[in-house]
């Protein structure tokens, strides 16, 4: 089961410009990282699936453009936590259009932050709220004998509380939209070896009242990994990249300091994942899955940890007899 999520994790609550540092804080987008693993190029059965789903990242610390640490406070470099947890409900249908089964998915979710950053005085921690709203309007999944594809369109909407500048801000004040395409690519006739990749590409409207409007970010997600029980039980390593492509056009004419040049954040991350079945030897009830990811080389944003818990429940549960 393939979901996507928002979490709070705008540069210190709320994005800021840090022109004294060799590093320019960047505007964050609404893809989250990591929640598409292995498989991620492969649409569910028919039917009609719920999600829970918790996401946590921890960042300790804030990488320059050249990839260097900056540091934030001399005893240590500051942390930001960020929590979401998901209610999701995905509706594959066996209704064809160009030949793919076409999907229906919304995922309204709730979420918190604390951030640490004394240099700029900030000590903040925000209660757990609604954020904004993600649907995927068009969803569509193409089966062959060796590959799965996907394609469709995925669109945020700002439900979330979002002041400029704001410290409580659970949402980013602005309407993003994504184009995925993806496939899965199954190395053995039994379909028990597979390789995925996905990528997201995403851009959006101004931020609320301003000229704000955040770069286009390119994602990758997908994973190499080995299934068995028929599919039920998989192990494997997935991975996630994430480009900024444009620059943020903040709708103002700023001149750095000779020399400097704003870098477009990138990241990578990569680590272990597991699915195991809820089952009985006479129901399938649902599938329990956990990810985590260490990030590494990243350039001009936050670099740490990604935690993913999902559990995903077929409605009704199959029977296996």
């Amino acid at each position: 089961m393939k979901e996507r999520i928002f979490f709070v994790a705008a540069l210190f609550g709320a994005v800021i410009i840090l022109i004294a540092w060799p590093a320019y804080a960047q505007f964050a987008g609404h893809n989250t990282k990591g929640d598409y693993g292995l498989q991620s190029g492969s649409q569910p059965p028919p039917g009609v699936y719920g999600v829970l789903m918790y996401y946590r990242y921890d960042a300790d610390s804030l990488k320059n453009r050249d990839g260097d640490t900056v540091r934030i406070d001399p005893e240590g470099q500051g942390s930001l936590e960020a929590n979401a947890y998901v209610l999701g409900l995905s509706w594959v249908s066996e209704y064809k259009f160009l030949g793919a089964n076409y999907s229906f998915q919304i995922f309204p979710a709730f979420t918190d932050n604390t951030l640490e950053a004394p240099i700029l005085g900030l000590e903040e921690s925000v209660d757990t709220s609604f954020t904004d709203l993600y649907i995927q309007p068009i969803n569509l999944g193409w089966h062959t004998d060796r590959a799965d594809f996907i394609a469709g369109l995925g669109v945020f909407a700002p439900t979330g509380k979002y002041e400029l500048g704001g410290s409580d801000n659970l949402g980013l004040g602005m309407w993003s939209f994504e184009l995925f395409a993806g496939t899965t690519i199954y190395l053995d006739e039994a379909k028990s070896w597979h390789l995925a990749t996905t990528a997201f590409y995403e851009f959006h409207t101004d931020k609320e009242d301003t000229n704000i409007r955040v770069g286009d970010i390119l994602t990758l997600e997908g994973g190499l990994g080995k299934s068995f029980l028929e599919g039920a039980l998989s192990v494997g390593v997935s991975y996630y990249a994430q480009w900024k492509l444009t620059d943020d056009d903040i709708g103002l004419d700023i001149e750095l300091p000779s020399g400097r040049r704003v870098g477009k954040h990138s990241v990578y991350g990569a680590g272990p994942e597991l699915t195991l079945p809820i089952a009985t030897q006479k129901k399938l009830y649902g599938f329990i899955n956990a990810r985590y990811f260490r990030e590494f080389d990243a350039h001009s944003t936050l670099e740490g940890d990604t935690f993913v818990l999902t559990a995903t429940f077929p409605i009704p549960s199959v029977s296996l007899e």
